[in-house]
């Protein structure tokens, strides 16, 4: 379980653990954790808010899904809308489901991810329906446009960098160098047409890449 506001955390791992043949083997407060902890714990179904510090549960979802597809990523959310349903499903999820219906749905979708299968809540689904009627099937991004325009590596560094970090701490978090960082930034900078740090704050808030 990935989420780091402790009461909806210990509250979800409550749940699940209280339920028979489900083990809850481990939680965690940020995206990076998240991924450190899947590579190294392996679960059958990991549990993730998006709105976390030093890696949003989006683009932890991205980098799980690459390396370890077989882990089943339920999104945990307290917002919803048809470009978000899309930024998850694009983001390798399988599962995805506000955390206003947990209390009901959340044991039936963990044992659905389980099973290999989807999940989404009814109130989920009918965004998702909505959007598939308005576009067609043919019509419409996969993913929203503003964050496609972003390597995985540059939503990194606007996120820590929308959180506060200077381009050092940037820097030794993502173990690369100082220069690396402000050539990613500069060309962050430039292919967004942003001209200050509080533009970029205002961008990664707009697309739920940082919450600050």
């Amino acid at each position: 379980m990935a989420d780091d506001h402790e009461v909806v955390r210990k509250g979800v791992v409550h749940i699940l653990a209280a339920q028979s043949g489900f083990e809850v083997i481990g939680e965690v407060q940020t995206g990076r954790m998240a991924v450190v902890e899947t590579a190294r714990l392996k679960p059958d179904v990991l549990v993730m808010d998006i709105m976390m510090p030093e890696l949003n549960g989006l683009e932890a979802a991205r980098q799980i899904a690459k390396v370890q597809p077989e882990v089943q990523v339920l999104i945990l959310s307290m917002h919803e809308s048809e470009e978000l349903v899309r930024e998850v499903l694009a983001s390798g999820a399988r599962g995805y489901m506000l955390k206003s219906d947990a209390g009901r749905d959340l044991v039936t979708a963990v044992n659905m991810l389980a099973q290999k299968k989807p999940f989404f809540t009814s109130s989920v689904s009918e965004i998702v329906l909505d959007g598939f009627l308005r576009t067609g099937v043919n019509g419409g991004a996969v993913i929203s446009e503003e964050p496609s325009r972003l390597s995985a590596r540059e939503r990194e560094i606007v996120q820590l960098l929308a959180e506060g970090m200077t381009n050092k701490e940037v820097a030794g978090h993502l173990n690369i160098s100082v220069k690396t960082v402000e050539t990613h930034r500069s060309h962050i900078m430039q292919k967004l047409s942003l001209n200050s740090l509080s533009d970029l704050v205002r961008y990664a808030i707009r697309n739920k890449i940082a919450s600050v």
